[in-house]
């Protein structure tokens, strides 16, 4: 038996998994949304003594509030996740070559954003409001800008080196700072008291969700 090239993609995903993955996450998604744009009650309680409890102890540790502001404003911001994305979409376009996947990549990202700033407009929720803010954030807050962005990108990254076989190694390095960057990025927003709970989470189910979607269409298109 001869076994396969080196620099073959691996075969596709299967497509039910893949199909009831996002019909679960689209379902969670949903639910949230409905529950937060209802105000249910014990959600809406949650969330008050969620931010109460974060923002005393970011109030009382102001050391590790400011490590929080660097991560969040620097580290995990939006707009450096963009700007690894378009690091990678230029690679991908001229190192290896392939073109399909830079495009796909570069559209995905983008359609994420248009879908986060879609979703603030139409539910527009407040902000978390303190008398004594240890950050401040802008535009309405479900559902959360970085917890999304940070969940779409790194689900993309690590998914391509998958696709690309990349050594075992740095497979698991990459799902590891993936892993540590998505949830870090919740917390810091919740700890600065910029977002509640639902927010992150809502933020998380729909960058997973547009991973799913995303990856289902790059296996047709690639068929």
């Amino acid at each position: 038996m001869h076994s396969p090239p080196v620099d073959s993609p691996p075969r596709p995903p299967q497509p039910r998994t893949a199909v009831r993955t996002a019909w679960v996450l689209t379902l969670c998604s949903l639910a949230l949304l409905v529950l937060v744009a209802a105000q249910w009650r014990p959600l809406t309680g949650m969330d008050d003594d969620v931010a109460r409890t974060t923002h005393r102890w970011a109030v009382d540790e102001t050391g590790v509030t400011h490590v929080m502001r660097v991560l969040t404003d620097w580290v995990w911001d939006p707009w450096t996740m963009r700007l690894l994305c378009a690091l990678v979409v230029v690679w991908l376009w001229w190192r290896r070559g392939d073109r399909r996947t830079a495009v796909w990549l570069a559209v995905t990202c983008a359609l994420g954003s248009v879908l986060q700033q879609f979703l603030k407009a139409a539910v527009d929720r407040p902000r978390p409001v303190w008398p004594d803010p240890v950050d401040s954030a802008r535009y309405a807050a479900f559902p959360s800008g970085h917890a999304m962005t940070a969940a779409l990108v790194c689900g993309l990254l690590v998914w391509l080196l998958h696709h690309y076989r990349a050594p075992r190694g740095v497979r698991l390095a990459a799902l590891a700072a993936a892993v540590l960057s998505v949830a870090g990025v919740g917390v810091t927003r919740v700890w600065l008291g910029v977002h509640w709970t639902t927010d992150v989470v809502a933020g998380w189910l729909l960058g997973a969700l547009v991973v799913v979607l995303a990856v289902l269409a790059h296996g047709r298109w690639a068929r």
